[in-house]
């Protein structure tokens, strides 16, 4: 089973595409995160985690969930993880969620797909995207196939600065950066129409009584709510202004 969370649809590309092609079944878990629902998943064969990068390793969202979820039947776990640039030593704490989960690892995969996080970074063009999509599918393809032979996958030889950057900067990222009150809203703009509140995964957005989004604590910067945002209202502080904003091309 395929399963993958997703913020802008990078990995939801990658997870039907992995689907397509190995014939696993996928399964989207951010409503089961939202909700806080751990309810056992029964898994015939392989696992397959599919999500995005935050600073280098897995969101701690997805781990967190991981661990606390009865996940009946796996025999492994494959871990694909797409990126704006690289996953450094992601695959050492994988590694570890695996050994916590009584899973036999088969490795962490990098795919590199468009960058999405405004906060920081700008994000490519339309042209560019797809570009850039269409450039890893081949990756993706031979990810699937690798899983449905068995195989373990080989990841890259990572050096002091991918330990570096998925250790203390890592930890160093979520205790100075990972905040919401950054995040604003335009009311002029906003249409009121709550996608950003229903996207959260955290529940960090709630509205206020006309209807705009106000965010509180448990952000995890996943870029949902400012990408999502159909009248572009959102903001964190000056960062994004003036940024393109993000959703994986679909054709």
């Amino acid at each position: 089973m395929i399963l993958y969370y997703t913020g802008t649809g990078n990995s939801e590309y990658v997870a039907q595409r992995l689907a397509k092609t190995s014939g696993l079944p996928v399964d989207c878990i951010n409503d089961r995160i939202k909700a806080g629902d751990h309810s056992p998943i029964s898994i015939d064969g392989p696992l397959v985690v599919v999500t995005p990068t935050y600073s280098w390793r897995i969101p701690r969202l997805v781990r967190d969930w991981l661990l606390a979820t009865p996940l009946e039947g796996a025999s492994c776990i494959y871990f694909v993880m797409n990126c704006g640039g690289n996953i450094a030593n992601a695959g050492k704490y994988n590694k570890e969620i695996a050994q916590a989960l009584g899973l036999e690892y088969r490795g962490t995969a990098q795919i590199v797909m468009p960058e999405n996080y405004v906060a920081m970074f700008q994000v490519p063009d339309d042209a560019e995207s797809k570009r850039i999509v269409r450039a890893a599918d081949p990756a993706i393809d031979q990810v699937a196939a690798l899983i449905s032979k068995g195989t373990a996958l080989v990841g890259n030889k990572v050096g002091l600065l991918g330990r570096f950057l998925s250790g203390p900067v890592n930890e160093g990222f979520y205790k100075h950066y990972i905040k919401s009150e950054a995040f604003h809203v335009d009311v002029d703009k906003c249409l009121t129409c709550g996608l950003c509140a229903e996207l959260c995964p955290t529940n960090a957005i709630t509205l206020d009584d006309t209807g705009h989004p106000v965010w509180g604590e448990g952000c995890t910067h996943c870029m949902a709510c400012i990408c999502h945002c159909p009248a572009e209202a959102i903001e964190y502080g000056k960062k994004s202004v003036g940024k393109r904003r993000y959703l994986c091309p679909q054709d």
